[in-house]
C-alpha cells in the first residue's frame, strides 16, 4: 500500500525504525501502533483494487505474505510483523477521495497487509468507515478476515449491495493452528463466524489457504475441512497452497527446522523457484480440494455473483 516517506528516510539518529520519524507512537497493552496519515488508500493490484487500514497483524500468522513489507519501514517480518502494527489513521477520508478520482469501478479488495479486524481495530474502528465509503460509492468488495470482531459491522455489511466476506480456514487441526496461527480464533470459532454472518445476510465464503505441504495436505484432512465448511453453509470456497515470498519464507521456515526438522529438505524441494510451490505438486493438491468441494456443491465461486469472492494469489502491493 501507499504508506508514508518513512521507508525512504535514513534511521533516526538515536536508533529505532524509521517508521517512528513520521508517525505517532502508541502503545496498546503489547502492541506498538504507528500512527500514520497516508497519501492514499487505493492500490491497484492488477487483479483489481485493494485498501488495508493497518499494515502487520498481531494474529501473527508464520505465513503470511504480507511480512515482507514491514522490512522496509526498518522493522523485522517476524516479531516485529506481529506487534509493531502501522495504523493508517485518515484511511476513510482518503479512501472517499480516491474512490471519486481514481476508482474505475473494480473489484475493491479490504485487508490484504493486515486483517483489518485484528485486535486494534476494537481501538481505532477504522472498518466502519471503510464500509460506509464503499458501499456509498457502490463499490462491489470483499472483506478478508479471520477474525469474529466483523460481527460488529454485520448489519453494515449486509447493507451493502456486492459485499462479501471470506473467512480463511486452511485445517480444521487445532495442533497445527496452534503452532502457525497462534492469534486468531480457532477453525470451529471461524466455522461459527461463517455460519453466523450467511444468517444475517452477509455472503461469506472461505478461503481454504493457505494449505501446508506435508502438514495439512492428506486426503483425509482435505476432506475434513471441506466437509465442515460445507456444514457451516459457506457460499463459496477456494482452495490455495502456501506461497512463501521473501519474509514469510525465514519466519515460516524458522518454525518448521524447529518442529518438524525432517520435513526442511522437502520443502527446499518444494519451493526451489521461488514464493510459489511446485506447480505439479500444487495443482494436485488444489484439485484434490476442487474435487471434494464439488460432492458438497462447493466452488470457489458463487453462480449468482460473478465476481469472486476470493481472488487469485495476490500480486505484491508496494509500500510507498
Amino acid at each position: 500500500m501507499r504508506w508514508e516517506a518513512p521507508a525512504l528516510l535514513p534511521e533516526p539518529a538515536g536508533g529505532g525504525p524509521r517508521i517512528a520519524r513520521s508517525a505517532v507512537t502508541r502503545v496498546h497493552g503489547d502492541l506498538t501502533c504507528y500512527e500514520v496519515q497516508a497519501r492514499t488508500a487505493l492500490e491497484h493490484t492488477g487483479q483489481g483494487w485493494t485498501v488495508s487500514p493497518y499494515r502487520g497483524c498481531a494474529g501473527g500468522c508464520r505465513y503470511c505474505s504480507a511480512r515482507h513489507g514491514h522490512r522496509r519501514l526498518g522493522l523485522d517480518s517476524g516479531a516485529d510483523f506481529d506487534s509493531r502494527i502501522v495504523v493508517r489513521t485518515n484511511v476513510v477520508r482518503r479512501l472517499r477521495a480516491d474512490l471519486a478520482s481514481r476508482w474505475d469501478g473494480e473489484h475493491v479488495t479490504v485487508g490484504e497487509a493486515g486483517d483489518c479486524y485484528q485486535g486494534v481495530e476494537e481501538v481505532y474502528r477504522l472498518m466502519p468507515g471503510v464500509v460506509a465509503a464503499l458501499r456509498e460509492a457502490g463499490a462491489p468488495f470483499t472483506v478478508h478476515t479471520k477474525s469474529t470482531l466483523i460481527l460488529r459491522d454485520a448489519d453494515l455489511l449486509a447493507g451493502a449491495p456486492g459485499a462479501g466476506v471470506v473467512v480463511s480456514i486452511a485445517f480444521v487441526d487445532d495442533r497445527v493452528r496452534r503452532g502457525v496461527e497462534p492469534g486468531v480464533p480457532d477453525a470451529q470459532k471461524r466455522l461459527e463466524l461463517v455460519e453466523e454472518l450467511n444468517g444475517r445476510g452477509v455472503a461469506t465464503g472461505v478461503e481454504m489457504a493457505p494449505i501446508l505441504p506435508l502438514l495439512t495436505d492428506s486426503p483425509d484432512q482435505i476432506a475434513a475441512t471441506v466437509r465442515r465448511v460445507a456444514a457451516a453453509g459457506a457460499v463459496s470456497l477456494t482452495p490455495r497452497v502456501l506461497r512463501l515470498p521473501p519474509g514469510a519464507r525465514e519466519w515460516y521456515m524458522a518454525w518448521v527446522r524447529e518442529h518438524h526438522p525432517a520435513l526442511e529438505a522437502r520443502y527446499g524441494e518444494l519451493y526451489a523457484e521461488g514464493a510459489e510451490a511446485d506447480p505439479v505438486y500444487a495443482r494436485g493438491v488444489v484439485g484434490q480440494v476442487l474435487q471434494v468441494a464439488a460432492r458438497y456443491g462447493l466452488s470457489p465461486t458463487r453462480p449468482e455473483q460473478p465476481l469472486p469472492l476470493a481472488l487469485p494469489a495476490p500480486a505484491q502491493i508496494s509500500l510507498l
